[in-house]
């Protein structure tokens, strides 16, 4: 039985595998990319733009997929999985270029004078241990004569010498100025790149804010050459002597103001009109007995009263 044409016809309904185009496209496996350089036909791009679409979005995919199952692989619990290779396109960047550092002042130097920049180990040699210590951090090799039991003094030492604490201010000493040449040249490369007017501006406030900062406002205060006066820092002293008209109102603003604090604290609290506290009063006056007893004694005292005056 011959089925040759009943396979071609059924093969007819798919589509190849293999690609083929004018121009070949462009795969990019480690972006998982494909670019279609071939023109665009105008004529099946207007009469039907969806399956032109579609078709050439289809050929892009069986190209990808082609070129993912031609891939090495590795197991997984998921499956096997293929290797992607480093991409190919040049994508740009998302941010300029980075400016490079101007040279310090050490660097400089050993340009002129030749000299070539040696990495320092991180381990050295300790011959007493007979192993490798680090130079720096903890146990390092920099703390040895801090470390040591016993430690040679001058003769002229004063007596209270202390060889460690020498040792610990000589190394200390030794950070301090690192870092001080590393925010000096910091400052340099600031100036080098543009940063100059806003290290300026920088220094002028800090001046500013110490200027103001004692109770003469700066005005005692030794000038700088070259230095800016300030503007819009006064201080207001009150004069001594006053007219009465003025103490008078110095006075009223002083009592509106106590008023304003004393209604304001009762809305706060939620007290009523009073300002004094009765019951507390009558409370302290009667040695805690109340109002009434308060009454009855005011009553005997006016009764006395009479009767000494019928006399």
């Amino acid at each position: 039985m011959d089925v040759s044409n009943i396979l071609a016809s059924h093969a007819a309904k798919f589509q190849s595998v293999t690609v083929e185009k004018e121009t070949p496209l462009d795969v990019d496996t480690g972006f998982l990319t494909v670019t279609d350089l071939t023109p665009i036909d105008e004529d099946s791009y207007k009469s039907n733009l969806e399956e032109y679409l579609q078709v050439t979005a289809r050929d892009g995919i069986q190209a990808l997929v082609a070129a993912l199952y031609g891939l090495p692989t590795q197991p997984s619990p998921d499956g096997p999985l293929a290797q992607l290779p480093p991409p190919t396109t040049q994508l740009p960047r998302a941010k300029p270029l980075p400016k490079p550092k101007p040279p310090t002042k050490w660097e400089r130097f050993a340009a002129a004078k030749g000299i070539q920049k040696r990495v320092r180990e991180k381990k050295v040699w300790d011959e007493e241990r007979q192993e490798w210590v680090n130079r720096w951090g903890r146990d390092g090799k920099n703390k040895e004569k801090e470390e040591q039991w016993i430690h040679e003094v001058k003769a002229d030492a004063p007596v209270d010498h202390d060889p460690v604490k020498a040792a610990r201010d000589v190394r200390t000493s030794r950070v301090a100025k690192n870092e001080r040449q590393r925010l000096q040249n910091h400052a340099r490369a600031q100036t080098a790149t543009g940063g100059r007017d806003e290290r300026k501006k920088d220094i002028e406030r800090t001046l500013a804010t110490t200027r103001i900062s004692t109770a003469s406002m700066g005005r005692f205060d030794k000038k700088l050459d070259g230095e800016k006066k300030l503007r819009g820092v006064k201080r207001k002293f009150e004069a001594t002597e006053t007219s009465v008209e003025q103490e008078k109102q110095a006075s009223l603003a002083v009592l509106s103001k106590l008023d304003g604090d004393v209604k304001r604290v009762r809305k706060e609290k939620g007290a009523g009109d009073d300002v004094l506290n009765v019951r507390k009063a009558i409370r302290n006056v009667s040695k805690g007995r109340g109002g009434v007893a308060l009454a009855r004694e005011a009553n005997k005292k006016g009764a006395r009263g009479k009767r000494g005056g019928k006399r």
